[in-house]
């Protein structure tokens, strides 16, 4: 079994181009059942998180080589709460960011993140 979340639906968890590594957006799925983890948004953050670990472990990175991330929010009311997750996850370096509060995400997650790594 891989160690990566498996894509739900035609496309790659990763592209590499050159020295950037394009990563298609994570939401909080356990890689053992692709079920979502958690209905809160913490334990959801911390999926997230989590598996964009296993994408830089895979890519042979740590988070400062995570230069841009997008995050699509349900709720813009827990802003805060996965900023506290977040953050905890970079230790020297934090990426460009972008944040939205969308209508819908797949599998009815609370959350996504797409990043972009340079290597």
């Amino acid at each position: 079994m891989s160690k990566l979340p498996k894509p739900i639906g035609p496309y790659s968890v990763f592209r590499e181009a050159g020295d950037l590594v394009f990563v298609s957006g994570q939401i909080p799925i356990d890689i053992e059942t692709g079920d979502i983890v958690s209905d809160t948004i913490e334990g959801q953050a911390k999926q997230v998180m989590e598996n964009i670990k296993l994408i830089l472990d895979e890519v042979g990175v740590d988070f400062n080589a995570i230069v841009k991330t997008t995050c699509f929010l349900q709720d813009l009311e827990h802003f805060n709460t996965f900023n506290d997750i977040y953050g905890s996850y970079f230790t020297d370096k934090t990426p460009a960011r972008s944040a939205f509060q969308v209508a819908k995400l797949p599998k009815g997650a609370l959350l996504e993140v797409e990043f972009i790594i340079h290597k």
